[in-house]
């Protein structure tokens, strides 16, 4: 569940290890990161705890009064644009990038500066710069999450820039792990 997703992640984040999070793991990111780094117990997602007090992932406002679920969520190929020099426009080689969505959450814009103070850096958003796309946790070699499904795009002999760049932190990572410790 939810619980295991969130020690998963804090232990990866905490021990520099590569981590990938796709749209309920940028979700499950998020909400570790207030909890952990913000001191905020409550922080929690309204799909997952309707009632929860500090809701750092919430409803799309679209979506609110949407009472039949079928087909209402955003969907479909829209533009990200990625901040410049952060981890995920070196991978893409481009600061605007067209990706698949498929989700009714997102980040409480009421928390984005926290967020941000914190050190969890949104480098990618909605073409309006409303909605966070993706996260990267500042200090970590590589921490990155989508809202997005890069996965949809990803093809054997094309895959997804953050998959590839998630394999190269991989190796990198055991590389650096088998060093370190042939020196001991």
């Amino acid at each position: 569940g939810a619980k295991g997703k969130l020690m998963a992640t804090r232990f990866a984040r905490e021990n520099s290890i590569p981590f990938l999070g796709v749209y309920l793991g940028f979700q499950i990111a998020t909400i570790e990161i207030a909890r952990n780094l913000l001191g905020m117990a409550d922080a929690n997602s309204t799909e997952l705890d309707p009632e929860c007090p500090s809701p750092v992932i919430d409803i799309l406002p679209e979506q609110k009064s949407v009472k039949d679920m079928g087909a209402s969520m955003r969907l479909g190929s829209q533009k990200v644009i990625v901040q410049e020099g952060s981890v995920a426009a070196q991978l893409y080689g481009a600061t605007e990038i067209m990706e698949r969505h498929r989700h009714r959450y997102e980040v409480n814009p009421e928390y984005i500066p926290a967020l941000e103070g914190a050190g969890w850096k949104f480098t990618g958003r909605s073409e309006d710069g409303i909605k966070m796309e993706i996260g990267e946790m500042d200090g970590h070699p590589f921490f990155v999450a989508s809202q997005f499904h890069p996965e949809f795009k990803s093809r054997p002999r094309k895959p997804s820039p953050l998959h590839l760049g998630l394999v190269r932190a991989a190796i990198a990572y055991k590389k650096e792990k088998v060093e370190r410790h042939e020196r001991l």
